[in-house]
């Protein structure tokens, strides 16, 4: 460990972090291109000049973290003069080119698209392309460009507290707009180049066709094209539902574990190598060739390229005969990767990934030495069950974080499924390659389809056990971060026992304990009315401490059932949940609310600027009713009409008096 912590790219990596992440969310650097070269050619010249130790070292630092800043601002394609958006009219002839294919939804394919041309300019930035599904016309691809006549809207944030940001998501992939456009709308241009990932979308769905032939059902190939070509898109929803509840998802991604596993594979086959001269470079070049080979086939995704890249730098390392090579590796491989494409820090996968292999690395080898089997099946079954813990010790903090949710039997799972991966991968690519050559017997192919369902059936019975799925469990970041702080504590003490280290690992506890009291104070001290935002339902929420009463108009499902309910109760530590009536009045500290509905009935006397939440459209006079009762703040909820809302909010402006439409502005939230 202190070999590692002495390791000088850590340091670099540490810093190159906190300059994205400070770039990211707070956009200091805004000079442009020519003042942030010569900073950093300044910096670095600085750092060949400087010969003291200290010096140096601090002005290394300094580049690095100036690096982060960089990295991110030449990513942000809104940094350059031919950023879309510049040239953006209200209705503007654009030409998109396709760049990502992604998971269709009920009524529209969804792509991410490059806005390659408006008008007659040369442009660049990339958008979220809707387009009206139609059963006519097939989807379009990578690389394919299309015309269309453009009107830009932007991504809205989510229109109730705790939900899943959705526009946050996009502009860590550098998509602020969106466009949405009928399946008849555009015209497909002639495409005369193409890119490698277009070569390879083009490859995989050659094989996505071939294996059309052969009649596998459909969660079958649902399943081959998401183990062996990275596809997710066919996946049914009951199904990843039922792999993400067995704690086996990454399963069904083309990343680390897929890559390690091949990687194994190529040693193994390449091991002869090694006896003749320079062997072990002539290994790692046939490994990291055919690595790379197989990331093509998976079409490049983001996923694969950090994975292939990660197991590069560890094929590399394993052939210079480095101690500590696989951390070396990781870390290394993780500071090429942020440099190139800092984006990846706030990609969950990558997180994900790099955290449970540290975990792994770090943790397994201290389970493993907690018993010693005599037998060979035992000692492999005990090694698999100490890698699957320590993976899950890695990544459980930030797991339970993202997805408020720990499966109990993943053990199982990783148990039955890994051993077999290996096979059923190597079996998955003899079926492609034969199935391309036109050469698959149908009694292998029904074979291979088989295993497959096996293994569906398993993970939907596993997934199916909801006693053992532990759900609804939401942690705040910094006790996330806390978390990972006690894992490293105990995990220094494993290492070596001394008293120091110990107290280190207490003092953890200490904060820990801290924090959750702190926090449950808090979440006990809380008081909130939350009108929150439903298209054609009226739902309002009065909170105080842990128990949140729920006045709402969807007769079919109970309170918690809600997902806009479901998320903020969750989310905010709430254990009761009341369904009530509040008719047409709240009391809330100081504030009284009045609740006007479809009746329009407002007597009520002594009402000092009430706050007035309009629902199911009431016929009123808003002009009336404003001067009668003198509001301090008008709302209006998702369950009113459109153009009721719009006109309201006229009225609202022409008397001087705040209007909030839930439409607009998202959920309204009164907290003390």
């Amino acid at each position: 460990m202190k070999r590692l912590l002495k390791y000088v790219p850590l340091h670099f990596l540490v810093f190159l972090i906190l300059g994205i992440g400070i770039q990211f969310y707070t956009q200091i650097w805004t000079f442009g291109f020519l003042k942030l070269f010569f900073v950093l050619l300044f910096l670095a010249i600085s750092l060949l000049v400087f010969r003291k130790k200290k010096g140096s070292t601090i002005i290394a630092i300094m580049l690095f973290f100036s690096i982060g800043i960089s990295a991110v601002y030449i990513q942000d394609a809104r940094n350059f003069k031919n950023y879309y958006t510049h040239f953006s009219k209200e209705e503007t002839k654009v030409v998109l080119k396709i760049s990502k294919v992604l998971k269709p939804g009920f009524y529209q394919d969804k792509y991410v698209a490059e806005v390659v041309q408006m008008q007659t300019a040369k442009t660049r930035g990339a958008v979220l392309l809707n387009i009206q599904r139609d059963s006519l016309r097939g989807q379009l691809a990578i690389d394919d460009q299309i015309l269309v006549n453009a009107e830009f809207k932007r991504v809205s944030p989510p229109l109730n507290p705790n939900q899943f940001n959705y526009k946050e998501y996009l502009a860590k992939q550098g998509i602020y707009q969106q466009l949405f456009i009928d399946s008849v709308a555009f015209l497909q241009l002639s495409n005369t180049t193409s890119s490698l990932v277009g070569i390879s979308g083009k490859f995989r769905n050659k094989v996505q066709k071939s294996l059309l032939k052969y009649n596998f059902k459909r969660d079958e190939l649902a399943v081959i094209t998401a183990l062996l070509l990275g596809q997710r898109q066919e996946i049914s929803k009951e199904l990843l539902t039922d792999y993400a509840s067995a704690g086996a998802i990454h399963i069904l991604a083309v990343s680390g574990l897929h890559v390690g596993i091949i990687l194994l594979i190529l040693s193994f086959i390449f091991k002869p190598l090694e006896k003749i001269k320079n062997g072990a470079y002539l290994k790692a070049l046939c490994i990291v060739l055919l690595l790379w080979m197989f990331a093509f086939i998976a079409g490049l995704s983001a996923s694969v390229v950090r994975a292939v890249t990660m197991f590069t730098f560890l094929a590399i390392g394993q052939s210079l005969r480095r101690k500590k090579v696989v951390e070396f590796s990781l870390i290394s491989s993780m500071l090429f990767l942020l440099i190139v494409k800092p984006m990846f820090l706030f990609d969950v996968g990558f997180q994900l990934s790099y955290l449970a292999v540290f975990g792994i690395i770090w943790v397994q080898p201290k389970l493993v030495a907690l018993y010693n089997p005599r037998f060979l099946i035992d000692k492999k079954v005990w090694q698999l069950i100490t890698v699957s813990i320590a993976a899950q010790v890695g990544i459980l903090p930030l797991s339970i974080y993202y997805f408020q949710q720990f499966p109990g039997l993943f053990v199982l799972s990783n148990l039955v499924i890994i051993p077999f991966l290996g096979a059923i991968l190597i079996g998955g690519i003899l079926v492609i390659c034969m199935s391309l050559l036109n050469v698959l017997p149908n009694f292998l192919g029904l074979m291979y389809g088989y295993v497959i369902s096996l293994m569906n059936d398993f993970v939907s019975w596993v997934g199916g056990q909801e006693q053992f799925l532990f759900k609804e469990i939401s942690i705040s970041f910094a006790m996330m971060l806390c978390c990972y702080l006690l894992i490293f504590s105990g995990t220094l003490y494993l290492i070596k026992r001394t008293p120091r280290k110990f107290i280190f690992f207490l003092i953890v506890v200490l904060l820990i304990q801290s924090l959750y009291f702190f926090e449950e104070r808090k979440a006990i001290e809380k008081e909130a009315l939350i009108v929150f935002h439903k298209r054609r339902f009226s739902i309002i929420g009065k909170r105080k401490g842990l128990k949140i009463k729920i006045q709402q108009h969807i007769d079919t499902l109970k309170p918690g059932k809600i997902n806009m309910i479901k998320s903020y109760v969750i989310a905010e530590y709430i254990q009761y949940i009341e369904n009530v009536n509040f008719k047409s009045f709240i009391q809330f500290k100081e504030k009284n609310i009045l609740i006007v509905d479809s009746l329009g009935v407002y007597q009520l006397n002594k009402l000092a600027h009430p706050i007035v939440i309009l629902q199911h459209s009431p016929k009123i006079n808003l002009e009336r009713l404003i001067h009668r009762l003198n509001p301090s703040l008008i709302i209006a909820d998702g369950s009113n009409y459109k153009s009721y809302a719009s006109n309201w909010e006229k009225v609202a402006i022409k008397n001087n008096i705040s209007f909030h439409d839930t439409r607009k502005k998202g959920a309204f939230k009164l907290e003390y």
